[in-house]
């Protein structure tokens, strides 16, 4: 089906604009590396789809033997740091208005270098309509792919690989966008595609899908009876009046009716009776703005409640909404999750993707690229390159340049290993890694911005630091700064833009852009040289925990965890000390925390809870620098930050000592634990933890072949097993 909308300086694709221009570094990216493309053309909106292979800079760690030395004296780093070039997979995907597509062909066409394809898949009503010039202008033949299958593919695409694709939309509430944790398995449910008309569709697995029922109203009934009642032919032009409207002024409501509500029917006054119902007998002429916004609502109502009706049929609890009718629209998407709570008596829960833009483009393209069996491997974001979920304030709109109409962007790298979700947990579906949602937190996500910002300038000396052979490291650190420094004004004000806001994405976000300009790991030297440090003392701290009573000595363990979050590089008095005493460390830190109870004091809780059921594996954090400590061993450092907390690889992460990895639970220690991941030195104290609330966990036996899932913060760190019996 066609798309709804127009939203550029003209209606429709008629009127070809060919005065754009369109740097490649910000909008067709690597296009001198694309081998694979398809498209998506609606009725006003194109997306493009191409494959290409990035290449950029790994820093890999190789341990060295240290059981037969004795690390208190031996002066060899506990491990190796290697710079390697490495080529990964990248997945683009750009949208712009139908009216810049010979322009943007052009463009490709211009700048297409590599390319071995012949073919490029298309799908959408503009397939058909375009499909000569983009064989003119690009010398591939377009290869026309079934609208419906496409966008299955994509939304499955995108529920499997983004977390946090899918939001429920609470107006009013704060945050308005509450985003959903991916359930580990999507199928089945109801995608609901609302283009020129309605579709619904009932997905059952990742190929096998049932067209169950649909409507023809729908986004162009909207177009079409707005155009007629407002003279408006511009569809976001319709959206921007609707939602300075007023519906009640059209439509008769249940207490224009019986005075009230209709309490034997249980329906409130202020539902809507009539759509429309006043217009009738009302003497008075109606504004275009209550005109658009009533008719919006009559058909947002209408649609929610088909859906409605055929997701219980069906006895499905989750329907998918999608097609440029939604736009991310507010009023839209309000109306719709109103419509579906009421009918259903809130048992039927109604679901918008960040990406809803994109599934026909990325369903197209994995079509072509069947015989590579994209499938099988994980994909990620790229938030360095993609625009994110935008806001429907007026003031803040997609990127934007001169004449060029507006762009919106999507990129996907390929890891390396595939996902799998972490089979300790007892119900993936619910469980929540991050501790504060700063999404819904305004002041914690002030504090968090505020922090990332001032240790920016440290990230930058850092990143220039460990390239002193590199003559453009300046440079491309100052790129990194204004790239970075760009997207937390952006989540600032959208703080939604990429899912649920957490420390953990901030840290991601930080990561790509450190990638992209070719900065694997700023403080893997500095990391190296702690680590060392860590190791001469980690034997020395073991023993005297040993020499400790039981109870005596889990007290021990989280004084020193808290004293390893106290030191810490993120916070400002903590790094003055450090600046003027480099000898400040980890038992000076302890000697300074102030005595129980705590901020945060669940100490007694914890101790009793460990005294009924028994030991568990417990991890203990090797010290960091002199007498500091450090809870990453080896992965540290930009690729090494907290990664995919319900989805772990399947094979364990490299090692930088010979102890063995283990996973390690979630402390409740508030913010500190994690400030200093902020300016990049992660620094933690030695500890035992626990996960709150979950399943036993059992011994998992050390070795290379073992898996190592990440639990609780989704942090890999250093763990040796403690067995000594707990007292009855």
């Amino acid at each position: 089906m066609a798309e709804c909308g127009g939203s550029g300086s003209g209606s429709s694709g008629d009127s070809l604009d060919k005065s754009i221009t369109l740097p490649p570094d910000e909008i067709f990216r690597n296009l001198e590396n694309a081998k694979r493309f398809a498209i998506d053309i609606g009725g006003s909106l194109t997306k493009l789809a191409y494959y290409s292979t990035v290449q950029h800079k790994v820093a890999r760690v190789r341990s060295f033997d240290h059981s037969d030395k004795d690390t208190e004296q031996d002066h060899e780093p506990p491990y190796e740091i290697s710079v390697q070039e490495e080529v990964t997979a990248r997945l683009h995907f750009v949208k712009f208005e139908n009216t810049y597509i010979e322009a943007c062909l052009d463009f490709i066409k211009d700048h297409l270098v590599n390319t071995e394809t012949k073919v490029i898949q298309a799908t959408g009503g503009g397939a058909y309509k375009f499909k000569d010039l983009i064989e003119e202008k690009l010398q591939l033949k377009v290869d026309k792919e079934d609208v419906m299958t496409c966008l299955i593919k994509g939304c499955n695409f995108v529920l499997k690989n983004i977390p946090h694709e899918a939001f429920v939309y609470q107006k009013g509430s704060n945050p308005e966008f509450r985003f959903q944790t991916n359930h580990p398995s999507v199928f089945p449910y109801l995608l609901v595609s609302i283009g020129s008309g309605v579709s619904i569709v009932k997905v059952e697995t990742e190929d096998r899908f049932e067209w169950i029922g649909g409507s023809s109203i729908g986004g162009g009934t909207f177009w079409g009876l707005g155009a007629l009642l407002t003279k408006t032919k511009k569809f976001d032009e319709l959206l921007h009046l609707a939602s300075r409207g007023q519906h009640t002024n059209v439509d008769m409501l249940v207490q224009d009716i019986y005075g009230g509500a209709h309490q034997t029917l249980g329906l409130s006054g202020n539902l809507i009776a009539s759509s429309f119902g006043k217009s009738a007998t009302a003497d008075t002429e109606f504004s275009k703005e209550d005109m658009a916004k009533s008719l919006l609502h009559m058909i947002s109502n209408d649609i929610g409640q088909l859906a409605c009706l055929y997701a219980r049929l069906h006895c499905l609890d989750r329907v998918y909404f999608g097609g440029f009718f939604i736009r991310g629209h507010p009023v839209t998407m309000r109306t719709i999750t109103y419509s579906i709570n009421f009918f259903s008596k809130g048992e039927v829960q109604a679901l918008f993707l960040r990406h809803e833009g994109y599934l026909g483009a990325i369903g197209a393209f994995l079509k072509g690229a069947e015989q590579d069996n994209p499938n099988q491997y994980s994909w990620e974001e790229n938030y360095a390159g993609s625009s994110g979920l935008m806001s429907s304030s007026p003031e803040l709109c997609p990127t934007q340049r001169p004449r060029s109409g507006t762009f919106d962007l999507l990129e996907m790298d390929r890891l390396e290993r595939p996902l799998v979700n972490l089979p300790l947990l007892l119900d993936p579906s619910s469980y929540v890694p991050d501790t504060v949602d700063l999404t819904d937190d305004a002041l914690a996500r002030k504090y968090w911005l505020t922090c990332f910002e001032e240790a920016l300038d440290g990230v930058v000396k850092r990143a220039v630091a460990s390239q002193p052979g590199s003559v453009d490291a300046a440079e491309r650190a100052e790129k990194f700064r204004q790239k970075y420094w760009n997207k937390l004004q952006t989540l600032r004000h959208q703080p939604f833009a990429y899912g649920t806001l957490t420390v953990r994405s901030l840290l991601d976000t930080r990561e790509h852009c450190l990638n992209e300009f070719n900065f694997p790991d700023p403080y893997s030297k500095v990391k190296q040289k702690d680590n060392g440090v860590a190791l001469k003392c980690f034997q020395r701290v073991i023993h005297s925990l040993d020499a400790l009573g039981w109870e005596e000595r889990q007290l021990a363990l989280v004084k020193g965890l808290l004293a390893g979050n106290v030191f810490d590089w993120g916070a400002k008095a903590v790094s003055d000390v450090l600046e003027s005493d480099p000898q400040f460390g980890f038992e000076e830190a302890k000697r300074k925390l102030q005595e129980r109870p705590w901020l945060v004091d669940s100490y007694s809780k914890w101790l009793q809870r460990l005294k009924v059921h028994g030991a568990v594996p417990a991890s203990v954090l090797c010290p960091r620098g002199p007498g500091r400590v450090h809870g990453w061993g080896g992965g540290a450092g930009p690729r090494g930050a907290p990664r995919a907390p319900r989805s772990v690889p399947l094979s364990p992460p490299p090692r930088a000592t010979s102890m063995s990895w283990h996973p390690c639970s979630k402390p409740d220690f508030g913010r500190t634990a994690m400030r200093s991941l902020a300016s990049g030195q992660r620094s933690f104290g030695l500890a035992v933890l626990e996960e709150a609330g979950a399943a036993p966990v059992p011994p998992v036996p050390a070795g290379p072949s073992s898996p190592r899932p990440a639990v609780g913060s989704g942090v890999w760190r250093c763990l040796e097993r403690l067995d000594a019996p707990v007292p009855n």
